[in-house]
């Protein structure tokens, strides 16, 4: 099962767990209230996984390509790693499958909190277009995932503040009827 928790605000390195003392754990509801939704699959049999396509039909994801982040594999591997590292959000949802390796979502809470989400092989999220949130690997400098879209790819990140784009009006919309 996923793990989740709020984040310190160390400025040590963005790799390391960085959980406030005491914990602050997060549960799939909490997450869920953010939009934020995570299934756990087989991803040795991601190639033909019915559980994978049921998914993939029931939410349109027609388009995928697998990533794979490591020094040895990713063009501009530094200047990537800092580009997904800095807050931003998208016009479209981000759905992320870790298909071998591990690394962290974080994501804003609805007081502006960092909760980061530990993802390891086998764990698929969505996060909401117009979340504001980034990507880092773990320790282990190493991670392969599925990139999953709605139609033809979008990769675009815009940075924050990014609250002028009506996604964003929509998504604090959004968290407004959860409260």
């Amino acid at each position: 099962m996923v793990e989740a928790w709020y984040m310190d605000d160390s400025a040590e390195d963005q790799r390391k767990p960085h959980r406030l003392e005491p914990g602050r754990p997060v549960s799939l509801e909490q997450l869920e209230q953010l939009g934020v939704f995570y299934w756990k699959l087989d991803a040795d049999k991601y190639e033909n996984d019915p559980e994978l396509e049921k998914i993939r039909k029931e939410k349109n994801y027609c388009w995928m390509d697998i990533i794979t982040i490591c020094k040895d594999k990713l063009p501009n591997y530094e200047e990537k790693i800092k580009m997904f590292y800095e807050e931003h959000l998208h016009l479209d949802d981000e759905i992320r499958y870790i298909l071998d390796g591990s690394g962290y979502f974080d994501v804003r809470d609805k007081e502006d909190m960092w909760i980061r989400i530990f993802m390891e092989k086998g764990d698929m999220i969505t996060l909401p277009a117009g979340i504001y949130h980034r990507f880092t690997l773990d320790e282990t400098n190493y991670v392969k995932a599925m990139r999953l879209f709605v139609g033809e790819p979008v990769w675009t990140p815009y940075n924050r503040p990014a609250d002028h784009f009506e996604i964003r009006g929509q998504y604090l919309q959004f968290l407004a009827q959860k409260a």
